[in-house]
Parts: structure tokens; sequence; C-alpha cells
């Protein structure tokens, strides 16, 4: 199926390839047209840098600015408390 989005940031996207499937394109194609819509994303404040994976978020972000609507960046918050438990043994409290 080809959608044909009538939302900018969401034609954006899917020409950028930030959009490969969507569950419902029409539903967050109407959400966008109606008003500035929030979007957001966390970092843990304790990884020691940030990844290919972060910068693509943020890029995503700044086109959700740059067609209108309005980006979050959190940094911290519990993430930061307990820091990155991935690498913590298997036995160990997190």
């Amino acid at each position: 199926m080809t959608y044909h989005p009538k939302s900018e940031f969401v034609a954006v996207m899917m020409e950028r390839g930030f959009l490969a499937d969507c569950t419902d394109y029409q539903g967050l194609d109407e959400a966008l047209l109606k008003g500035a819509q929030p979007g957001y994303i966390g970092f843990d404040a304790t990884a020691k840098s940030l990844h290919v994976g972060s910068l693509i978020q943020i890029m995503m972000l700044r086109w959700l600015q740059k067609t209108g609507n309005k980006p979050i960046t959190l940094m911290g918050g519990g993430t930061t408390k307990v820091g990155d438990p991935s690498f913590a043994p298997m036995n160990a409290p997190c």
C-alpha cells in the first residue's frame, strides 16, 4: 500500500526514509493537521555518549519542530537516578 500523506511532517519523514511503517497513517496525519502536536525523546544523562540512534531521533524532532509541532527533549529523570542497568550482572538488583 502506498500512502500519500497530507501533513508536511509525515511527508518529510517518508521522503527521507525515517518512517517505514505505521499502524495508522491516516490517524497520524489527521492529528498533525489539527494543530501542533508534541513529540518527545528522553536520554540517560549517565550514558558516556549519544549514538547514531540518538541522532536519528534528534533529527526527527528537528523536523517535527520545522513543520510547526512541539519537540520535547528529556534529560535524566528516573533513568539517570539508577543509571543504565544493561551492563549489570544478571543477579545484581536494579
